[in-house]
C-alpha cells in the first residue's frame, strides 16, 4: 500500500475528489488519531455490477421481511454507526471531511429500517459510474447485507460502471466481491468516471 499523504490531511472537498477520482481512499489510524492517511493499492477489490452476488438466504428474507430503505436520512447516526465499533479508521477530521461532501451531493447514506428501527446502513463517495463504498454496519441482524445488495441493485438499474470496495473480506466476498489488478482497476475507473450515472 502506498502511503500518499503522512502529514497532511487532504481533506478540503477540492483535493478529496481528486483523491478519490485517482482511486485513493483514506483512512485514520484510530478514532483518536489526528492525521488521516490517503491509500492506493496494488491490488483492488471491487464488487462486479455484471456478476455480483446476492447470497440465497438473504434473497429469502428480502422476500419475507418488511423493511424500508432510506437514502441521506441520517448522515450522523450512519457515520457514528459505522464508527461504533473496538477499532475503527473514521476519526473526528474524517466524520467532519465526510459532512462537507455531503453537502456538496458527493456523498450518500443507504439505510434499512423496519418501521423507525434502524437495521443498519452504509455510506460512499459517488463520482459519475462510480461508487466508492466505505463502510457499513449492522444494528440488527442482515441490516447491512440487505443495505449492500439493495445498493447493488441500485448501481446496476443506474447504469453505474464501478463498485469499489477497497479491501477484501468475508462479508464482502459473499457477495462476489474480487481482487484485480491496478491495471485492470484504472480501466474501469476511466471507464466511470466518463459515464453519467446519478445516484438519486
Amino acid at each position: 500500500m502506498s502511503d500518499l499523504s503522512e502529514n497532511e490531511f487532504y481533506l478540503t472537498p477540492g483535493n478529496m475528489i481528486r483523491l478519490y477520482s485517482m482511486g485513493a481512499f483514506p483512512m485514520a489510524d484510530s478514532r483518536d488519531s489526528v492525521e488521516v492517511n490517503w491509500y492506493l493499492p496494488k491490488t483492488r477489490t471491487i464488487i462486479p455490477l455484471d456478476d455480483y452476488n446476492i447470497p440465497r438466504s438473504l434473497k429469502k428474507i428480502m422476500r419475507t421481511a418488511t423493511y424500508e430503505i432510506r437514502i441521506n436520512d441520517d448522515l450522523d447516526r450512519v457515520l457514528e454507526g459505522c464508527s461504533d465499533r473496538d477499532e475503527t479508521w473514521i476519526n473526528g477530521p474524517l466524520k467532519a471531511a465526510y459532512r462537507n461532501l455531503f453537502e456538496m451531493g458527493y456523498l450518500f447514506t443507504y439505510e434499512v429500517f423496519e418501521a423507525d428501527e434502524l437495521l443498519g446502513g452504509l455510506y460512499g463517495i459517488s463520482l459519475g459510474g462510480v461508487f466508492f463504498g466505505e463502510s457499513m454496519f449492522t444494528k440488527k441482524s442482515q441490516g447491512s447485507k440487505i443495505a449492500l445488495a439493495k445498493l447493488i441493485e441500485r448501481l446496476v438499474k443506474r447504469g453505474y460502471v464501478l463498485l469499489d470496495v477497497q479491501l477484501m473480506n468475508p462479508h464482502l466476498k459473499m457477495f462476489g466481491a474480487v481482487e484485480i489488478s491496478e491495471n485492470e482497476y484504472n480501466r474501469l475507473l476511466k471507464e466511470g468516471l466518463t459515464t453519467r450515472a446519478y445516484f438519486v
